[in-house]
């Protein structure tokens, strides 16, 4: 079966690839702290059920316990390495049955007969926004029938095509849940960039329209709804051989990928 992505808000996707589902990043929750849901039920139940969960960096809006333990007993979570020590709250779900495993970028892991391979980002990803640096934030590549890509949070950097590789399909982030992005993140435009060094067949932008901060709805709105929009013109511009589809919550697609 080809590969199939679905998107469910924010960072968190489904990637099924060789009949392997792997989540990215879950978060279920309609309010996070200051944040909350504006777009897009969350996710279904069945976006809880995969062989394999890949957790990106420690932000709770990227690793969030309360969704992690919403997973089966015996599934697969890939978290940064250093994790547990940052995050006690993980050793917990390892004792109630999830497998925890630390990884750091250059690693391979693989799951049921697909590989997958940690890879940098360019992204602060500490637990807390003043907490020491004990855990690094990564991207991960899905290899199967298909590439896929999945960032992250990250900024452009240098070697950022070399430290990834080849790839068929990139989930690149475009936007955040604020009025402002900080360093680490890319915009629309620079997620186009990242697009064109990447080369992949096709993209789907991420990481936009979905939570906003309480009491803000009227604060830069657009930085909330266009991102998604803005990759797709920029894209054309730069990369015009990818074909990238911009999906609705819960939407899902088969991008055609020649492998």
């Amino acid at each position: 079966m080809p590969v199939e992505v679905t998107w469910w808000g924010h960072a968190t996707c489904t990637v099924e690839d060789s009949g392997v589902r792997f989540l990215t990043d879950p978060l279920f929750a309609r309010r996070l702290a200051h944040l909350r849901r504006r777009r897009g039920a969350p996710p279904p139940p069945e976006a809880a059920v995969a062989e394999a969960v890949l957790v990106s960096h420690l932000h709770s809006d990227h690793l969030h316990l309360p969704s992690l333990a919403r997973l089966a007993p015996g599934t697969r979570v890939l978290v940064p390495s250093g994790a547990p020590d940052a995050v006690p709250g993980l050793r917990r779900l390892a004792a109630a049955g999830l497998r925890v495993t630390e990884v750091a970028a250059g690693d391979e892991v693989t799951v049921e007969g697909v590989a997958v391979r940690a890879v940098p980002a360019a992204h602060d990803g500490r637990r807390l926004p003043f907490g020491p640096h004990r855990s690094p934030a990564l991207g991960y590549v899905i290899e199967g029938e298909a590439r896929t890509y999945f960032a992250g949070d990250t900024g452009l950097f240098d070697d950022m095509a070399e430290a990834v590789g080849p790839v068929d399909v990139a989930l690149l982030p475009v936007g955040g849940w604020g009025p402002y992005l900080g360093h680490g993140h890319l915009d629309a435009g620079r997620a186009a960039q990242a697009l064109a060094a990447l080369s992949p067949a096709a993209a789907v932008p991420v990481h936009y329209g979905t939570y906003w901060p309480i009491g803000l709805d009227g604060v830069r709105p657009h930085e909330f709804h266009a991102p998604g929009d803005e990759f797709v013109r920029h894209a054309a511009r730069l990369a015009p051989k990818a074909v990238v589809h911009r999906l609705a919550h819960g939407e899902r697609v088969r991008p055609e990928v020649a492998r």
